[in-house]
């Protein structure tokens, strides 16, 4: 555990409770991006966690950017931390520059690299980009015509921005690279290996932000059923409802321990199958969570004067992010059927009695 990540949380926690109000949350989905609040992290530098403070960085490790993500989460705050962190690490890793403006990722987009005898030339559509609108560069993944894997980081004041928003109003852009001419140190080639970690970074972001979401949820639906009366005592008296906080209450302690799992142990190394794991969960907790918390609430969850839908929208996003839990548990399923004479040695990743076919 790295020695700094008690005080990161503690400072992130305060000054988001401080200034992540939900009027704040509210301006941002009308399109009013927090620009103090990203100002204040940027001050604090755990804009750059994770990342070498020889390249840049602020220090720390990836439980470190982790753990700020779930806080993130947890106060539904509009802002990349996570994208502007996880694009510099793509970068850091690849051994290109890190950016000290906030920058975005598009690793699922294919972009085309076409080699030219003065540099590059990146074409191609990235789809549903977090908060293009309002970064300064972008990292993207792509391919040469030989298939060749390739990264790079563009201006966006160079390409389209097509403005797009997710189910919370948080912007899913569309960024168009139309004929970006780079410079030969510009772009970079990775291998597969590289490719498949950083997808399963942005996988493991999606995983923290849901699990902060989850319980601040939770939170708010036991808080309103002390407060909300129905035939002269509070309806968390009722069996009923206790039933459902039970359910609400058992979800979000899994999904926590997931989380905690993954931020003690992703810097000695957390896999692909964990990873899948950890999303399968979170996306199902996220489901059932939602549903009950609206449940406990009634109609006042969805108004605009109750902070509840502010966190259960941002989770069926956040859900679908990356990879379903039905995507990613059909790919599990696949992995565990390549390793069926050998079951044991797959699930505890110890070797076991392998079975023979008959």
């Amino acid at each position: 555990m790295s020695e700094i990540r008690s005080i990161l949380e503690d400072t992130v926690s305060k000054v988001l409770k401080d200034l992540c109000t939900k009027e704040l949350v509210t301006d941002a989905e009308k399109g009013d991006f927090p620009a103090k609040l990203w100002k204040t992290l940027e001050e604090l530098g755990v804009n750059a966690v994770g990342i070498n403070e020889e390249k840049g960085g602020a220090g720390g490790d990836l439980g470190d950017f982790m753990a700020l993500v779930k806080i993130v989460g947890y106060y539904a705050a509009p802002v990349p931390l996570a994208e502007n962190i996880l694009s510099n690490i793509a970068l850091e890793k690849s051994g290109l520059p890190i950016k000290d403006q906030i920058s975005t990722f598009s690793f699922e987009n294919d972009i085309d690299f076409d080699r030219t005898k003065s540099g590059w030339v990146l074409s191609g559509t990235a789809k549903y980009v977090p908060w293009a609108r309002n970064a300064k560069t972008i990292t993207v993944l792509g391919k040469t015509f030989e298939n060749k894997r390739m990264i790079a980081n563009v201006s966006l004041d160079i390409c389209e921005v097509r403005h797009h928003e997710n189910l919370a109003g948080d912007p899913r852009d569309e960024v168009l690279l139309n004929q970006i001419r780079l410079n030969d140190h510009e772009v970079m080639e990775i291998d597969k290996g590289a490719v498949s970690e950083f997808i399963d970074l942005a996988i493991l972001t999606r995983v923290m932000l849901m699990a902060g979401a989850l319980e601040r949820t939770l939170e708010l639906s036991v808080a309103y059923t002390k407060e909300r009366t129905q035939f002269g005592r509070p309806i968390g008296k009722f069996q009923a409802v206790q039933q459902k906080l039970a359910v609400l209450a058992g979800e979000t302690a899994a999904s926590l321990a997931v989380a905690d799992f993954i931020i003690s142990n992703i810097d000695s190394k957390v896999s692909k199958d964990e990873t899948g794991m950890a999303k399968i969960q979170l996306g199902d907790a996220a489901d059932a969570g939602s549903r009950i918390a609206h449940q406990v609430h009634g109609a006042m969850g969805f108004t605009d004067e109750h902070p509840l839908h502010q966190f259960t929208r941002r989770l069926w996003s956040w859900r679908d992010e990356f990879g379903s839990e039905s995507m990613l548990a059909r790919q599990l399923g696949e992995r565990v059927l390549q390793h069926s004479q050998d079951l044991w040695g797959f699930i505890t990743k110890t070797p076991g009695i392998k079975v023979k076919n008959s």
